[in-house]
Order: structure tokens, then sequence, then C-alpha cells
């Protein structure tokens, strides 16, 4: 008996939402529809000149957990904040949506990372993100106990950057196999994996039974041009691949099968964000309840198709008549 269906790890951020109009972008020297790393300082600073916002729980692996527990999952987050007004406003909303966060608060270090989301009456998205506590995950910081009691481990890989956090990956990995758990792991972004490749390389081969990449992030891990040489190259080092191409769709690789799944059908396009992360919560949902990978690939495109009709990283829909369809 699993505690959880999915544990993730992932960067602990807050996001706070607020409108402007383009003289308060051009005010702090921002330009419009850019994401700029800031320091503590600078991100205090624009917090407190900012209008009022709505304030919520962030990042990418967290958004994933939300839309596992909007399909019905069962799901814990881990990750780092620290003490403060907005470790105390990340641990609640993730509750709140009906994903578990037990991770204690640091005592010391940055404060709780955050990204401040300025949205201007044209609907652009320019952003300020502070990433704080959330990037300084170890190995210490893991709850042993919990990946081991859950069905599958699902690590974010834009938290791997640290050596101290790709360590805390490898470990999780490990606690997980021991228990006989299955390890999931999303490559997040082709920079980072041009950051990182030999240490990318390993974690997928070594690590890894279910891999999450886009076309992009694929062929830079396998350093090729072509999108089946990349598909071949994963197909030898895991269980399953789940590779997405946006409007073209994904592609599940399992095993000797290769599975084609279409795009959903969508009314207008409205915001990409949170594709990735949905199509992940989907495919999860449906592989911790034992379905085949092409119906897990569907209820991740039907997850993803969702979320770009609207602005924001998480469902509004209740996703789970639309599963129940697909899968009928």
């Amino acid at each position: 008996m699993t505690e959880h269906d999915l544990i993730g790890i992932g960067n602990a951020l807050l996001d706070v939402v607020a409108q402007v109009d383009d003289a308060f972008l051009d005010a702090n020297g921002l330009a419009k529809g850019a994401m700029t790393l800031v320091d503590d300082a600078q991100s205090g600073a624009l917090y407190a000149t900012m209008p009022a916002g709505t304030e919520s729980s962030g990042g990418s692996c967290a958004n994933t957990m939300a839309g596992f527990a909007a399909l019905g999952g069962r799901g814990a987050f881990l990750g780092k904040v620290r003490d403060d007004q907005f470790g105390t406003v990340f641990r609640h909303d993730m509750r709140a949506i009906g994903c578990d966060f037990d991770s204690p608060a640091a005592a010391s270090g940055p404060s709780t990372g955050r990204c401040l989301v300025l949205v201007t009456p044209d609907a652009q998205r320019t952003m300020c993100t502070f990433l704080g506590a959330a990037s300084l995950l170890t190995p210490e910081d893991l709850d042993a106990t919990a990946i081991a009691a859950s069905g599958v481990l699902y690590m974010e890989g834009y938290l791997f950057d640290r050596p101290e956090a790709q360590k805390a990956f490898t470990t999780a990995a490990e606690i997980a196999h021991r228990a006989g758990r299955k390890v999931s792991v999303t490559l997040s972004d082709g920079f980072c994996v041009d950051r990182h490749r030999d240490a990318f390389r390993g974690l997928v081969a070594d690590h890894t039974d279910i891999l999450f990449a886009n076309e992009d992030e694929i062929c830079s891990l396998y350093e090729v041009d072509r999108f089946d040489d990349a598909l071949q190259r994963a197909r030898g080092d895991c269980a399953i691949a789940c590779l997405t191409r946006s409007e073209k769709g994904a592609v599940i690789v399992a095993g000797d099968e290769v599975h084609v799944v279409d795009a959903a059908p969508i009314d207008q396009l409205r915001d990409t964000t949170g594709a990735g992360d949905q199509f992940a919560a989907g495919f999860l949902y449906g592989h911790t309840r034992g379905i085949d990978p092409y119906r897990c690939g569907v209820i991740g495109a039907l997850a993803a198709a969702e979320v770009i009709q609207h602005y924001g990283a998480r469902p509004e829909a209740d996703l789970a008549p639309l599963v129940a369809a697909a899968l009928a």
C-alpha cells in the first residue's frame, strides 16, 4: 500500500501575479515578455512597489502536482522554503489544492523563492524570478520515508543546476528503486540540459524509468539534429520516454512500442505556459492507475490542451469528465 500515488521534487516558488501598465515596466527597467533572474533585494524592492495581486504556489513540478491532484491523484511535494511569509503561503496553497507538503522550512539562508509575474493589458507576462531557498535543496532535505512509500517519484530538471541538487536527485532515485518504486524525470529546459548534459545523461540512463522531454530538450540531451535519432537513443536509456512536440502531439516510446498521440483539439490558444507540466500530470495519473502508455498519453494531451486555452499554468476546468470520456 502506498501513502501517495506520486511524490514530486522541484523548485518551491511562490507566484505573485499582478496587473500593471507599460509605464510600470519602463520605470523598473523591465523588458516586456522576458523572464529575468533577480536577487533577493531586487525582488523585494519590486514586490514593495508592484500593485496588489494574487499569490499562489508555483514552479514546474508544483504545477504538475496541482494537475495530478485535480485529476484525483494522491500526491505529495518535496521542496525547500524559508520560515517566512512567502513560505507559509506556498505551504498553505499546496495543501489547499490537495497536495501534501510537509518539508520543514529552513530557519536560515535565503528567503523563499518567488516569481513576480507582471501582466500588461496586452496579456504579455513579464517575470522576475528569485530562486532563493528553492535552489538549495540537498540530500538532507529529502524525506526518505515518504519517497519509499510513494508509487512514483517525479523530479524537475529546473532544479538540477547545483551539485547538491544533482546528488539529491540520485539519492532520491536510489531510495525509490530500493523500495520497488518507479522514477520519472522531466528535463524541463534545453539550456539546463546544455549546462549539465553529462550529468543528465547519467541520471536518465542509470536512474530513470519514465522520461519527459520536448523535442528540443531530447535532441539537446543526445546532441543530435533529428528527432528520430533522439527517440532511438532514449529508447535504449529508459523504459518509457514521453516526448512532446507541441501541435504535433507526442510520441510515447515504451520498450518495442512507439505510440503517436495526437494533440487534443482546442478552441483558442491563449498561453502555452504549463503545457508540458500538465502533460506529465495526465500521463502519470494514468500510469499510477495501471493504464497503458498510449491512453496515458491521451490523458496527458487532454490536460495540456486544457491549460493552453487560458492564462496560467494550472487547470481551471474539471478534467475528470474529459478523461472519463477519452477512456470510455
